[in-house]
Formats: structure tokens, C-alpha cells, sequence
């Protein structure tokens, strides 16, 4: 397929760009692509870090509504495509309040972990974990996101408008679709994972193995309290607040333990070069949905190389994402200044020798293996993967930092 046309600065013309050219691929109808508060490309993401303020974090970080109290920092969607390598965002934690700090970069070590979790099971990861999926105590006969709890209904609204959810409402919807709904949980987190922004694979399923259970054996049981208690006042506008369905803790527990997938408890990683790897000379930069970042490695080794990225279409079609997060690629893409191009990658790559920075995801894998990969730079690791199990966050965390 030829090139696409670049894509603008600015984002009505952005908009226009994605409605164009990527319209037949998103989850929405073209018309209807829309854009989130959060803005893609550098620029932003350089804007975000340098703004960002720990003060208060710890205690703030889960706080709902009013907005104005949210104390989260909503750096994971630039975090996500690389434009934020963790170790930056990790430094520049260094002058916080203690507490907030530790608070901050025990979140950085998730993202980490999921990585790590992800970069050795791939795939498996959208099995289930140690335990099966929970059984709800309590038939349900509603859809798993029911539009009169307000709860629900405010927070799947941000989601599919904005494409952005504190921690503590993606726990909300992550329970209340498998634990109180019965709902498979892979549906919800594909469901979820089409509207965030910082939608991964790696976080998105980890978080909702976490929540449901299937990754502890203990399932996060989402209750009127949780509401109460962050989104002060929520409670009132609802139709169902006389006849609350998550009044009560559930009954609900996790599932029986089941064969984990191999590599869980130990083995190896693959996690790339630790240092360049040069076969070549290449004549382009690959970059990846992985590191969009003016900091990648391969970009950054090879400043004179033309630029190209591949939107790939059988992918896209496969995924119908919201278009939010098309328009945020093509913000990021449009300050890259690089070639971009629509249809496999593997075919529109083909002949080219190239330079790119290693992606801990599956895919990566597949399609470098199909490419003349000349110089192979290495991923930008917080904490390089070894050996040990991965069934335990907490018992990993103690290790990592």
C-alpha cells in the first residue's frame, strides 16, 4: 500500500486525518471519531513530566470525584507508547514526599512487572493466572455494565468518552463485570482495553486478573462503600440507590486453582539485547507502537535515517478500537515527522534493512524474525527481566527495587 499522507498538526485536521484514513477500522462509526482531553506526541508527554506534582499522591491517587481531587497523574497513556520511558518517569519521582514517592514508583513497578509478566508468557496471559474465574453467589440477568447504576454508568461513560479511568473506577468495572455479573472477564478487559489510551496487552490483562481474582485467588469485591467513599454525592443521582446491588461486600470468592501457564513460576525471558546489536547497515528506523518516543533507541542511534511506522491494518481490524486512540497515535506520529504507512508490517516492510528498538510483546517477535532487522537496539528496562516467579507482584516488588 503507498504512503499514507502525513498526518497534521492540529486537531481538527488530526481528526479529519483519522476519520479519512483509519475510519473503516474503528470501533465507532468514521463520523463519530472523537478525541480525548489527553493530547498525543511529545510535546505533551514533555509537558505532563515536567508539570508533574507527587505532592499528596498517596492519599489522592484513588479519589473519583469531584475530579478536582483526583490526585492521579495520567502520564500512563505516554508511558504506554514509550514517549515516557519508565526510568525517566522513575527519576523524575526522586524530590516527592517519601510516601508519595514509594506510592508513585511502587505504580511504575506494576507497569514493570506486567511487562516482565507479559515479555515470558505472551498470549497465556489471557488465561487464567492461579485460580479460575469467580462464580457469583447471586444470579444476574443484567448486562455486566448495567446504565441505571450510576457507578457503572458514570464510569464506563468516561471510558468510552475520554479513554482515561483513575486506578480505583477500573477496579470498579473490573470486578462488577465477572465477580457480581458473572461475565467472562477477558470480554470486559478486551471491552476496556478498546477505549483506554493506555490500553497494553500486559497492564490491561494483569490488572484484570488482579481484580478478579484469577491471579491471587482473592477477588476485589467492589461495593457500595468504595463509592461512598471516593465519589461523595454519586450515590444520590441514582435510580437504584434505594435497591443498591453492590450495597453488600460479595459472597463471591475466586475460583478453584488451576495448572498455571508455564513459565509463571520461573524460567526464562526474552528481553532483548543488552546492548546494540549491529548485523548491518541500515538504511530506516522501524518504529513501534511499543516506543513512539523521540528517546527511542534506534531513532536516537541513527538520527539520520529516515523514520517509518507501519498502522497495522489486519491488527486494527481485529481490535475495532475506539478512534481516540488513533487520534492520539497520529498526534504522536505527526511530531515524529516519520513515513507512515497502512497494511501489514511484515509486507510494507520487506526489503528494507532496518534499525529498531527491541519490543517486549509478542508480536514484535513474530514480525522481526520476518525482517532484515540489521541493528537491534535494546528496550529501555526499569528493572532487567532474570529468571524467578512471577506469581507474586509484592514478592517480585521486593527484588526489583
Amino acid at each position: 500500500m503507498p504512503l499514507l499522507p502525513p498526518p497534521p498538526t492540529g486537531r481538527p485536521a488530526v481528526l479529519d486525518w483519522v476519520r479519512t484514513h483509519l475510519g473503516h477500522l474503528t470501533a465507532e462509526a468514521p463520523g463519530d471519531v472523537a478525541a480525548s482531553a489527553v493530547r498525543g506526541g511529545q510535546s505533551a508527554a514533555d509537558a505532563a513530566l515536567a508539570a508533574l506534582d507527587l505532592t499528596g499522591y498517596a492519599a489522592r491517587r484513588n479519589e473519583v470525584l469531584p475530579a478536582s481531587r483526583r490526585g492521579a497523574t495520567r502520564l500512563s497513556p505516554h508511558v504506554r507508547h514509550g514517549l515516557l520511558p519508565l526510568p525517566a518517569v522513575w527519576a523524575a519521582a526522586k524530590d516527592a514526599p517519601a510516601r508519595d514517592r514509594a506510592t508513585f514508583r511502587d505504580e511504575l513497578l506494576w507497569q514493570e512487572y506486567a511487562r516482565h509478566l507479559y515479555a515470558r508468557l505472551g498470549r497465556a496471559t489471557g488465561a487464567d493466572l492461579r485460580f479460575a474465574g469467580p462464580v457469583p453467589a447471586r444470579p444476574w440477568t443484567r448486562e455486566p455494565w448495567p446504565e441505571d447504576m450510576a457507578c457503572v454508568a458514570a464510569t464506563a461513560r468516561e471510558l468510552r468518552e475520554d479513554g482515561w479511568l483513575v486506578n480505583q473506577t477500573r477496579m470498579w468495572l473490573a470486578s462488577q463485570w465477572p465477580v457480581r455479573a458473572g461475565a467472562d472477564w477477558r470480554d470486559g478487559a478486551r471491552e476496556m482495553y478498546r477505549h483506554l489510551l493506555d490500553g497494553s496487552a500486559a497492564a490491561n490483562r494483569l490488572g484484570w486478573q488482579w481484580a478478579v481474582g484469577t491471579g491471587t485467588g482473592k477477588v476485589y469485591g467492589f461495593s457500595r462503600r468504595q463509592v461512598e467513599k471516593r465519589a461523595p454525592g454519586l450515590c444520590g443521582t441514582c435510580a437504584l440507590r434505594a435497591a443498591c446491588p453492590v450495597q453488600d461486600w460479595p459472597e463471591t470468592d475466586a475460583g478453584p486453582r488451576v495448572e498455571p501457564p508455564e513459565g509463571l513460576a520461573g524460567g526464562p525471558t526474552d528481553a532483548g539485547p543488552e546492548r546494540a546489536e549491529l548485523r548491518g547497515e541500515p538504511e530506516a528506523v522501524w518504529l513501534t507502537a511499543e516506543s513512539l518516543g523521540e528517546a527511542d533507541p534506534a531513532l536516537a542511534a541513527h538520527p539520520d535515517l529516515p523514520a517509518v511506522f507501519v498502522l497495522d491494518e489486519p491488527l486494527l481490524r481485529r481490535l475495532r478500537l475506539s478512534g481516540k486512540r488513533l487520534v492520539f497515535l497520529a498526534e504522536t506520529l505527526s511530531e515524529l515527522g516519520c513515513d507512515v504507512h497502512l497494511g501489514d508490517p511484515v509486507t510494507e516492510l520487506a526489503g528494507r534493512r532496518l534499525a529498531v528498538t527491541f519490543a517486549p510483546v509478542p508480536g514484535f517477535a513474530r514480525r522481526s524474525a520476518r525482517l532484515d532487522v540489521a541493528a537491534l537496539h535494546p528496550w529501555p528496562w526499569l528493572r532487567r527481566p532474570g529468571s524467578g516467579s512471577l506469581r507474586s507482584f509484592s514478592a517480585w516488588a521486593r527484588t526489583a527495587r
